[in-house]
């Protein structure tokens, strides 16, 4: 069952159950689709895995399972993170 994590690992922007512009890896590390495309290059700065769009869960299904309330706010060391891409 995916947490589904409220907010962007990296700018902490909300990303609610239902946003579009939420994005995870393999291990459900959650970032806004403008920091994967801009700032990430699509690589996931903890496991080096790429991302997908994150599925959103039917709000029929939300009391049932519950979203996330644990908020992962950690911004990631650009420069060392474009090194880790060989993007410098």
């Amino acid at each position: 069952m995916l947490e589904i994590r409220p907010t962007c690992e990296n700018c902490n922007k909300p990303l609610p159950f239902d946003s579009e512009e939420a994005m995870i890896c393999t291990f459900e590390c959650t970032y806004c689709k403008h920091c994967v495309e801009t700032i990430l290059h699509h690589v996931c700065p903890n496991c080096g895995g790429g991302f997908e769009k994150r599925p959103i869960r039917p709000k029929d299904l939300l009391n049932k399972y519950p979203v996330s309330t644990n908020i992962v706010y950690k911004p990631i060391n650009l420069e060392a993170h474009l090194k880790k891409v060989n993007l410098k």
